[in-house]
Order: structure tokens, then C-alpha cells, then sequence
């Protein structure tokens, strides 16, 4: 899933108002932009399904080499690629990009394994927590200030977080894995100064070793699944634009829209792989599963319109 939604650095265009009208064209835009790379990030659970036969991290590994390529030539077409190799010679942000590939490898993983092993509802709770952990990595390590609202929206949530603790122990580490290794990843990209397709190609550059060694590791121990049929290696090819043309999405999203637009638009993703699991898989809630989820629902509630409501006071301050 998501250089995924953990960057919420939002342009503003130049003498434009963010409205979402019929006259503003570029807001249309983003808006569209924002339901596709949300929408695809909320449906991955249907495509990750049908390499349910294939083993988690060559899932991943395939990501990573195919997107790769897409990277590139999406940096080259945009005449990307001299700042993308000054990037990767400048120490002061291959290691900080390190850091953050290694979260979003992690998160990666977590992901594609619990969907195939039929835990997409625990995966979905995970994205529903990260604005969460988001805000509390604000506070710890930026040292930005909560409002009462925000406060209590995360101790809501938090009473959700024990609840669902005591009722689904054994799930529990894959929300929490997915919440706080893309809290991580964008707390990193936020402190890293680089445009974000640069970084993302950065990124994956550097975990394209651990990808290939894997890979030679995997043949020589019975096999890959790329090429094993027509079907799984178109599906392993494509996993490459799977992971980048929401990311291209977001981009274009992120460049036209409000961050209150954007950051209610997020609920989007998880709410789709909730539904997938319970509707479409046949994921059964227990009830603590459910109270945590109401909970949670009720803080991330109290989250988003809190942010609504500083937005139109910053707004109607601005006018």
C-alpha cells in the first residue's frame, strides 16, 4: 500500500482557492486523482489474492524490480533522472531513504502476507490506525502540539487498541506492524528533503539488491513463482504498476487539494479492505473486534473533524 498516504505535503495553486467546484478544473482533478490511488490501495486485497500460491517476500521482490523500471522511465519521461542520481550520491539522504525503504519493505511483507493468509481485516485495522500514530510521532519527535480534540480522539481509539489486544491477540502484531512501519516510513520522507518520485526511486534502488539476492536465493531452493505459468508472471509483471500508478495518483492528488481533503479521502483504502474482508473473503468479527473497530471509527471521527473545522478556521482567517 501504500510512498503510500504518509506524506501530507500539499502544494497550493498559485491564485486558486481550494474548492472542490465545477470551477475549478485542477481541484476536479485531484479529486478524481485522489479516488483512483485510494481506490486501488483499497481493492489490493483482490489482486493480491490471485498470487495467493506464490510466496509473500517474492511478492514483494517483484514489486520492487518491476517498479523499478516503471520508476524510471516515469523519471525519465518527466527529465528526472539527473536529480535522481545526484540523490543517490548524496550520503545526507541515502541514509535516511534507507531507513525509509526498510519500513515500507517491512510494511510491504506484513501486507501481502495477511491478505493471503486471510487477515485483511487485521491489515485494514492497521491503515485505520496509522493517522493515529501518525499524530503521536508528531508529538514525540517533531514536537508539535495536540488540540483537545486530537487528544481525545487517539485516547478513543486507544481504549479500541486494548480491546481488540484482549479479544484478537493473534492479529494484533499485523495492525500494529502496518500502523507504525508507515508511520515510521513517512515520518522519515517527511524529514527527508527529496521530491517524491525521486525518493520513491531512491528507495526502491536501494532495496533492488536484497530483491535479486532473494530471488537467486529462492531458485536455488526450489524455485520462483515468476514463470512457473502465462498467468502468475503477467500478475508478477504487473505487480510493478500495482504499486507505482497510485503512488503517480497520489502525487497529482497531493498537488491539487486541501490536506483535509486528502486526509479524510485516506479512510477510503481501509474502509474498502474491511469490506472485502468481511464481504467478499468471509472474515468473521468476533465482538471485541467489532467494539474495537466502533471505537476507532469514533475516534478517527473525532480526528477528521477536528482537522475540518481548523481547516475552515484557517480559511475563513486567510479570506
Amino acid at each position: 500500500m501504500p510512498d503510500r498516504c504518509g506524506l501530507w505535503r500539499v502544494a497550493a495553486l498559485p491564485g486558486r482557492r481550494h474548492l472542490l467546484t465545477q470551477e475549478h478544473p485542477e481541484a476536479r482533478k485531484g479529486l478524481l486523482a485522489a479516488l483512483g490511488c485510494y481506490g486501488l490501495w483499497g481493492l489490493l486485497p483482490l489482486f493480491f489474492r490471485l498470487l495467493h500460491h506464490v510466496d509473500p517476500v517474492e511478492i514483494v521482490t517483484q514489486r520492487i524490480l518491476w517498479s523499478l523500471l516503471l520508476i524510471l522511465a516515469i523519471l525519465a519521461m518527466r527529465k528526472g533522472l539527473p536529480a535522481f542520481v545526484a540523490a543517490l550520491r548524496d550520503r545526507r539522504l541515502v541514509l535516511p531513504l534507507a531507513g525509509s525503504a526498510i519500513m515500507i519493505g517491512i510494511n510491504w511483507v506484513t501486507y501481502v502476507w495477511a491478505v493471503n493468509e486471510g487477515h485483511i481485516v487485521a491489515a485494514s485495522l492497521g491503515y485505520f490506525l496509522n493517522p493515529l500514530v501518525n499524530v503521536v510521532l508528531g508529538v514525540l519527535v517533531l514536537k508539535e502540539k495536540l488540540r483537545r480534540p486530537q487528544m481525545l480522539a487517539i485516547a478513543v481509539a486507544s481504549i479500541g487498541v486494548a480491546i481488540l489486544a484482549a479479544s484478537a491477540l493473534t492479529t494484533l502484531w499485523i495492525s500494529l506492524s502496518l500502523a507504525f512501519s508507515f508511520a515510521f516510513y513517512a515520518l522519515l520522507r517527511k524529514l527527508t528533503p527529496v521530491a517524491p518520485m525521486t525518493g520513491l526511486g531512491v528507495e526502491t534502488t536501494l532495496l533492488t539488491p536484497l530483491a535479486i539476492a532473494y530471488l537467486l536465493w529462492e531458485l536455488s531452493h526450489g524455485g520462483t513463482g515468476f514463470g512457473q505459468d502465462v498467468p502468475t508472471t503477467a500478475l508478477l509483471i504487473i505487480s510493478g504498476a500495482v504499486t507505482t500508478v497510485p503512488l503517480v495518483l497520489f502525487a497529482i492528488a497531493a498537488q491539487r487539494l486541501p490536506m483535509s481533503t486528502l486526509g479524510l479521502m485516506q479512510y477510503l483504502a481501509p474502509t474498502l479492505q474491511f469490506l472485502s474482508g468481511v464481504l467478499l473473503f468471509g472474515e468473521k468479527l468476533s465482538g471485541g473486534q467489532m467494539a474495537s473497530f466502533g471505537l476507532i471509527w469514533v475516534g478517527l471521527i473525532l480526528f477528521a473533524s477536528d482537522g475540518i473545522a481548523t481547516a475552515r478556521r484557517n480559511r475563513m482567517a486567510t479570506a
